[in-house]
């Protein structure tokens, strides 16, 4: 016996390894469910691979790896007595930690007092958005915004500089707390030690009123958004269970929670479980199946020891913790693989686009939401009509504000301020517009009008108007209010809005009819190409080519929003010319492609899709494009935006998902004979169609001044009863905001 133990000891021994840079220590949570030290059974840590797996797949592990050396780590969570005025909800929503610096923070005794008004930033002068470093004193201005507006960064700049960690933001600061920021643990806190580290620098708290007006004016729709007004009986269990913020990701946790209700996401990813599980690489941590599983494993799952996840700390739910799978869809994105807030709207896409890349062959659960839109223009000066059709998961539906049903009020409310802002009075909270949901519908499907529409009738720009019909509704429909919007000065803002989105909808009345009996369609004439550098040679000696023709007008207005100049001419050219709006839209709906700012390169120098390149592609490339499911003409396209560069391609081919598959359905649907009348669909992406009537189950509320700030909540229908899933809280909705949402999910009515 003696003799067999070192063996065993030494076989153990030669599976550790000590991590070595570069090496992902998961030490907090399990990489097939959400189970962590805390966790009933703790986490194991495997000795080799550094992976951690929960008591019920340690044994899974082992028998696949034949792994035997494993970290138990378990974790008791302690209460903590915390004073109840700080540990208030702050304004962003987000659920703050303390400050590791906070208990023994460094203040200099410079005899620094703060005045109780007429701040400005030291460096730059500025008067609105200072921050006050808790360790000298000093009054600086807070980060540049992505359009500019915000502040020139000298609170951080003086971080960096001194290494002082906390800074509060004056005008926030009331008895019951203030907005602290640790540049160190790069994220907001909480400072328990405020009022004595104000006390330092002459600023009672309890003396001090918050000025933020703008966010003030909010208060209301914080409050009834989070039913913060009643007590709200907690729920718990399968489909019930929150998830943790990890800060900044309630729109993440809101998102996936509607998701996780949704059949075709469950039945992709939870009733394989097993097969996922044991074919998942050696590091699950970086496959989307297995983590998107584990997403909604988590949260469906009907086994007890599920239940051992849920956790109760001053009667709040702890929930999931998303970590990995936050990692794993954020990683290469410039948004969403920071800390930062983001537009839940954005990160729904851009998890369908995700889904869509992973499902490329066999069941896609994201063709619950795909649906066709066809558009309508006709010349007006030939009568003839063009139809075109698109790939859309979202319908955007605008707010028109001139239709209040309450405009009176909100005119004599914007009169009074008016009238205080030239006393010098602080204003007074504005009205909310009340907007009917029929008008924003009416706003949809009525015609736009194109002032420089090009027309192939008549071979010059003239006057058209388009009409967007459904032709095709889908499973499930989701539905943006676009309540984000931009000034006149180009600054976004929120439309503070109250709309009666109503439990059923019928849409029948926007499906699209296609081609009308006697109608005639415009000509399949292309306008004449964009000049670009690669043809300007051959266009030179090419007489039968015409110079290209863009509207310089709007190419200007792109360019003076900041916008770089390729890429206002590309907006420009891919809309055909149709004015300032759609061109926008084009610019801010690729802003992320890799050849964004790129010179257009066209196929050729005239040549339409689908027409021999005059330069070779190399025939590997596309072989490679099209394995993964494409037809060869978008793998040529892709390979000639890129210069040829495989791995830029399969970028921008996943980035022009929507493009490609509207080519596919605008280019090759249409028949000689014109049978756009008819209700066959038109090949291209597969899609569901059927009745266009629906019943609200989900929406998702926004709270705040902007997307890039604010926070996130979701409300789902759940057998009859409305639930809120505030990140880790989960209870039964009392009063469900439904005329605050910004995203609303339907599912079809089946009659």
């Amino acid at each position: 016996m003696a003799s067999i133990l070192p063996e065993i000891l030494m076989s153990i021994l030669s599976t550790i390894r000590v991590p070595r840079p570069g090496d992902r220590v998961h030490k907090d949570e399990c990489a097939f469910s959400f189970a962590s030290p805390e966790s009933d059974g703790g986490l194991y840590v495997c000795m080799n691979s550094f992976l951690g797996f929960g008591s019920k797949y340690v044994e899974r592990h082992h028998a696949k790896t034949g792994q035997r050396a494993y970290l138990h780590i378990t974790r008791t969570r302690k209460t903590q007595v915390m004073s109840h005025t700080l540990q208030v909800q702050q304004w962003d929503g987000e659920v703050r930690q303390e400050s590791k610096h906070a208990a023994e923070l460094k203040q200099l005794d410079n005899g620094v007092k703060i005045p109780p008004c007429g701040w400005k930033c030291e460096v730059c002068d500025l008067q609105e958005n200072l921050w006050m470093n808790l360790t000298d004193g000093k009054v600086f201005c807070g980060r540049r915004y992505f359009d500019g507006s915000g502040g020139n960064n000298h609170a951080l700049l003086h971080y960096q500089q001194t290494g002082y960690p906390l800074a509060v933001k004056l005008g926030t600061i009331t008895p019951d707390g203030a907005d602290v920021y640790s540049y160190d643990e790069d994220d907001m806190v909480l400072d328990f030690k405020l009022p004595e580290h104000l006390s330092h620098f002459g600023i009672d708290m309890m003396t001090m009123e918050k000025l933020e007006i703008a966010v003030n004016q909010r208060v209301g729709e914080w409050e009834v958004i989070q039913e913060s007004g009643t007590t709200l009986r907690p729920l718990w269990g399968p489909g019930l269970t929150g998830m943790k913020n990890l800060g900044n990701s309630c729109y993440l946790n809101s998102v996936m929670q509607v998701l996780f209700t949704i059949p075709d996401f469950q039945t992709k990813y939870v009733s394989i479980i097993d097969k996922i599980f044991n074919e998942a690489p050696s590091d699950p941590t970086q496959d989307f199946k297995t983590q998107e599983n584990t997403e909604i494993d988590s949260a469906h799952v009907q086994e007890k020891p599920f239940l051992s996840l849920i956790f109760f700390v001053q009667g709040d739910q702890v929930g999931i913790v998303p970590r990995m799978f936050k990692a794993l869809v954020g990683r290469g994105h410039p948004e969403f693989s920071t800390n930062r807030q983001q537009d839940a709207q954005e990160f729904l896409l851009h998890f369908i686009n995700m889904v869509e890349r992973n499902c490329r062959s066999g069941m896609n659960p994201s063709e619950a939401f795909r649906f066709l839109v066809e558009e309508k223009i006709v010349c007006q000066q030939s009568q003839k009509a063009k139809y075109t059709q698109r790939v859309d998961y979202i319908v955007q539906l605008p707010v028109p504000m001139d239709q209040a049903t309450n405009m009176e009020e909100l005119q004599e409310a914007e009169r009074r301020r008016e009238e205080v802002e030239s006393s010098g009075a602080p204003p007074s909270a504005a009205p909310r517009a009340q907007i009917p949901f029929a008008a924003c519908l009416a706003a949809l499907s009525e015609p736009e009008t194109l002032t420089d529409f090009w027309s192939s009738a008549v071979q010059s720009k003239t006057t058209a108007t388009k009409t967007t019909r459904f032709a095709s509704f889908p499973d499930h429909l989701v539905i943006q209010i676009k309540k984000f919007t931009f000034g006149l000065d180009w600054v976004p803002k929120k439309l503070d809005v109250s709309i009666d989105v109503p439990d059923t909808l019928d849409l029948s009345a926007l499906l699209a009819m296609g081609q009308q009996p006697g109608e005639e369609l415009l000509p399949e004439v292309a306008p004449p190409p964009l000049m670009t550098p690669d043809v300007e040679h051959s266009l030179s000696v090419c007489a039968c080519l015409s110079a290209p023709v863009l509207d310089d007008s709007t190419v200007s207005q792109l360019c003076e929003m900041g916008f770089p100049l390729e890429a206002c001419r590309k907006a420009v050219y891919y809309t055909g010319n149709t004015g300032i709006d759609a061109a926008m839209n084009w610019v801010m709906g690729h802003m992320e492609d890799p050849d964004f700012s790129a010179p257009l390169v066209l196929a050729g120098s005239s040549s339409a899709p689908g027409t021999t390149p005059t330069e070779s592609l190399p025939e590997e490339h596309l072989a490679t494009i099209v394995s993964m499911g494409f037809s060869r003409d978008q793998a040529t396209r892709a390979l000639r935006a890129t210069n040829n560069v495989l791995e830029r391609a399969v970028d921008w081919i996943f980035s022009h998902l929507d493009d490609l598959e509207s080519m596919d359905v605008s280019e090759g649907g249409r028949s000689e004979g014109g049978s756009e009348a008819s209700r066959e669909p038109p090949p291209g992406p597969r899609v569901r169609d059927g009745t266009g009537k629906y019943e609200l189950f989900a929406f998702i509320s926004h709270m705040g001044t902007s997307t890039m700030c604010g926070h996130y909540v979701c409300h789902i229908k759940k057998d009859q009863q409305w639930v809120i899933f505030n990140d880790q809280k989960v209870c039964a909705s009392e009063k469900p905001p439904k005329d605050l949402g910004y995203l609303y999910f339907y599912r079809r009515v089946v009659e």
